[in-house]
């Protein structure tokens, strides 16, 4: 299993960058798993909508030459599908089964993610209704990714 998170922006914060580090070392007894960062475009503090749409099509354009074409895409998006551990565990079980050893995750900017990407996905994921900065989402689904694949085979983890 192959298990890309495509990133819009880098981890600034050593102790995030810690945490990367060690959900990459647990994962690394399941499944090949890649961070890939894509640069994050300036947005001015006070930035209008039409130049927050501006900044996420150039995101866009960054992210789309980073997909593999053989990969299931899953796109972090507020709008998206909130599951449980165990049911988000359940569906990357059935992608498996399915034959799909192929995943990618996207999470944008703090701008979100332009629609070009959301429509273009194979599926899409909320973490919570929580809004969260996007260098916190990386290692929130780090862990739940790590849970899902303690949860598949059968291994105790704290609850």
């Amino acid at each position: 299993m192959q298990i890309r998170i495509i990133c819009v922006g880098k981890l600034k914060e050593k102790y995030l960058q810690d945490a990367q580090k060690e959900y990459l070392k647990r994962l690394s007894r399941f499944c090949r798993t890649e961070i890939i960062e894509i640069d994050e475009e300036r947005a001015p503090a006070s930035a209008s909508p039409a130049i927050e749409e501006k900044i996420r099509q150039k995101e866009a354009e960054r992210i789309n030459k980073a997909l593999q074409k053989n990969s299931y895409i899953i796109a972090l998006a507020i709008e998206g599908k909130e599951l449980d551990s165990v049911a988000f565990s359940n569906e990357v079980q059935r992608l498996m089964v399915d034959g799909i050893s192929d995943i990618t995750f996207i999470i944008g900017s703090s701008t979100g993610l332009d629609n070009s990407i959301i429509k273009a996905c194979d599926y899409r994921l909320s973490l919570s209704k929580m809004t969260f900065p996007h260098q916190l989402a990386r290692i929130i689904l780090l862990e739940q990714i790590y849970r899902v694949f303690k949860i598949n085979n059968n291994e105790t983890y704290h609850k």
